[in-house]
């Protein structure tokens, strides 16, 4: 028995995230460990389950994924955005919903790089008039 699979590609700054969702019970499963494993901090865990919320789908799909790259807030983010593009596969009605919210506009912030002359993107060397 073949079961569906809804799957959607997040990012955010560094981080890349693979999500799938699986009909379930609602369980989050990131990287082969549980989310209160993964993320420690809960308003990650929370920023992770925003699209499940707004859709009303938290116990109507497992979520299982794969993200690398980046820190842990950066990651939430992109696991955020990789469930609000599954949850258009499993169902187009939700994109008002999720458009709405902000949860499918991908975050163009990324860090700015190094100029030369300078010590960091924008900090200049110390100034000093003698």
């Amino acid at each position: 028995m073949a079961t569906t699979k809804y799957y959607g590609t997040g990012r955010r700054k560094k981080s890349i995230a693979r999500v799938y969702l699986v009909p379930g019970t609602g369980a989050v499963t990131v990287n082969k460990r549980d989310i209160d494993d993964y993320f420690g901090l809960e308003t990650l865990k929370v920023i992770v389950r925003q699209p499940l919320a707004a859709t009303e789908t938290a116990d109507k799909f497992d979520v299982i994924v794969n993200v690398k790259g980046g820190g842990y807030t950066g990651q939430a983010g992109a696991v955020r955005h990789g469930i609000a593009r599954a949850l258009l596969q499993a169902d187009p009605d939700y994109r008002p919903v999720l458009k709405k919210a902000g949860y499918l506009t991908r975050d163009p912030r990324m860090k700015e790089r190094k100029k030369y002359g300078l010590k960091a993107a924008r900090r200049a060397p110390q100034f000093s008039k003698r």
